[in-house]
């Protein structure tokens, strides 16, 4: 296993399968700028910048470190918050946490500033500015419990003045010469060790699980290292599929969209920014940029969660699974079909989902994801509603209503759809008819997110924006991080947004 770790080329067999990139900085390397906060992704204590060779081009991206296996991170460049600052000169995103006072007990600063520099490097390589929605988006999955976060945006908002007051600081480094050159070379090298396999095919894939017969998959690991981080399970060899290039397909066909299981959200969501733009706006709205850059669309329906966003969207699609067995053999399933019970789905010992295809006249009707939750960013469900309406002649020829949140597994309320299919689209006794037969059908589950009358509700009340919606209705909704100063101050206009 060879990555760079700041300046230093690292070479290194000894370590688990399971050893995360939190503990081999602190503990192999003595490098403790980097935090332990919740050891589950959660709050960004732990943020790492990693760099990879993307068509000849160095883009950096942020994980979280406590849940990611440092030998994922082989052929890569690591930068740990102990990079940025270089012969006593601060980064400007170091610079301006400084100026702006956005640091108070300190313990989550690392993980903001890294965050930022991310967002700098990126933003400054692609000559683009940054907006208080690219800061706000950045800063998505760092948590902080004493500063509070207008200081630390404003120091977001203001790092290009700090680069362009002071001595440049130094050379980007996405242009990085000497980075490029090492990675490189490192691409062509193996990037197996005895104990953590990345096949980069699906011979390669074969021959690994032929040779480890019970070994574990992982992709982004952002649900199954928490086995580890908090259940104190020990790994032994790993299988990493997602490097596997057929499970990375994401194209456009004749009449299908085909997305490969170890797609990222992260690479979903820049993909739909303008062609589906619907579906970007709910891909904004899972975890954060942290876990989006290592997440993938497999893991999150094979995980089989009954408040995954993803599976919603895909039922509302009628997408078709392709499951691939192990002796590379094949079938389709669809998503209606996929899921048993909670945590129980169509997928054997011996398979892994390999992609997820969508029909791209579907895709071009009139489609809505609504995700309630208590917060924008970083939080789970307590209701979501994937809607899907075909219109002929202003006439509802097939509709889906697909819920998460609400039980087990991923459903349909089939009854509001029938009562809606074949009806004028401003039908409103047709809209209050199906309203009345989901009250019928759905029997949601209370915990600690909602209680079951407030999903029941709440399930009602988004089948109606979305009717409203389709009628041409300007329904105010949160779809992002660009809210204006007159709420964060007074809060005022929170209450006309749904």
């Amino acid at each position: 296993m060879q990555f760079i770790l700041n300046d230093e080329l690292i070479d290194d067999n000894t370590l688990p399968s399971d050893f995360t990139a939190l503990r081999y900085l602190r503990e192999k390397r003595g490098l403790t700028g980097t935090k332990e906060g919740c050891g589950s992704g959660d709050c960004g204590a732990c943020t790492l910048l990693v760099g990879a060779l993307e068509d000849g081009e160095l883009r950096y991206s942020t994980l979280n470190s406590c849940i990611t296996p440092i030998q994922s991170l082989a052929g890569k460049h690591i930068v740990s918050v102990e990079y940025l600052s270089k012969a006593g000169e601060l980064h400007p995103a170091q610079q301006a946490m400084v100026t702006h006072h956005g640091s108070q007990c300190g313990f989550c600063t690392p993980g903001f500033v890294l965050s930022l520099a991310g967002l700098y490097e990126n933003a400054q390589r692609a000559e683009q500015s940054i907006d208080r929605e690219a800061v706000c988006d950045a800063i998505s999955g760092n948590l902080c419990r004493c500063t509070g976060y207008r200081p630390i945006i404003d120091a977001g908002l203001s790092m290009s003045d700090m680069a362009s007051s002071v001595e440049p600081f130094t050379e980007l480094m996405s242009q990085n010469n000497q980075v490029k050159t090492q990675l490189e070379s490192l691409q062509k090298e193996p990037k197996h060790s005895r104990n953590y396999l990345q096949p980069t095919d699906l011979e390669q894939l074969a021959q690994a699980l032929k040779a480890n017969p019970a070994a574990t998959l992982i992709a982004g690991g952002t649900d199954l290292m928490l086995e580890n981080t908090q259940r104190y399970r020990d790994f032994d060899t790993l299988i990493d599929v997602s490097c596997v290039a057929e499970l990375k397909q994401l194209h456009v066909a004749e009449t299908t969209l085909t997305i490969g299981a170890s797609v990222t959200y992260s690479e979903l969501e820049a993909f739909s920014k303008t062609q589906y733009p619907q579906m970007n706006a709910l891909l904004s709205r899972i975890a954060s940029r942290q876990i989006r850059n290592r997440g993938t669309i497999g893991g999150n329906v094979a995980n089989a969660s009954p408040i995954a966003d993803l599976p919603p969207l895909l039922l509302a699609f009628d997408a078709d699974i392709q499951l691939l067995k192990n002796d590379g053999s094949t079938r389709a399933v669809n998503i209606a079909d996929f899921y048993l019970g909670y945590k129980q789905t169509q997928l054997a010992k011996d398979e892994m989902i390999a992609s997820f295809d969508v029909s791209l006249d579907k895709l071009a009707q009139f489609h809505r994801f609504y995700k309630v939750s208590k917060r924008m960013e970083d939080d789970i469900s307590s209701a979501m509603l994937a809607v899907r309406f075909a219109v002929d002649n202003g006439e509802l020829t097939d509709v889906r209503l697909a819920f998460g949140g609400m039980a087990a597994t991923p459903i349909r309320g089939r009854k509001a759809e029938a009562a809606l299919t074949g009806k004028r689209i401003n039908d409103e006794h047709a809209l209050n008819q199906a309203i009345e037969a989901l009250r019928s059908e759905l029997t949601p589950m209370s915990d600690m997110r909602a209680s079951a009358a407030y999903r029941l509700d709440m399930a009602c009340n988004l089948i109606r924006k979305a009717w409203l919606e389709l009628n041409g209705t300007d329904v105010v909704t949160f779809s992002g991080h660009a809210v204006s100063d007159s709420i964060l101050s007074t809060g005022l206009e929170a209450s006309t947004h749904a």
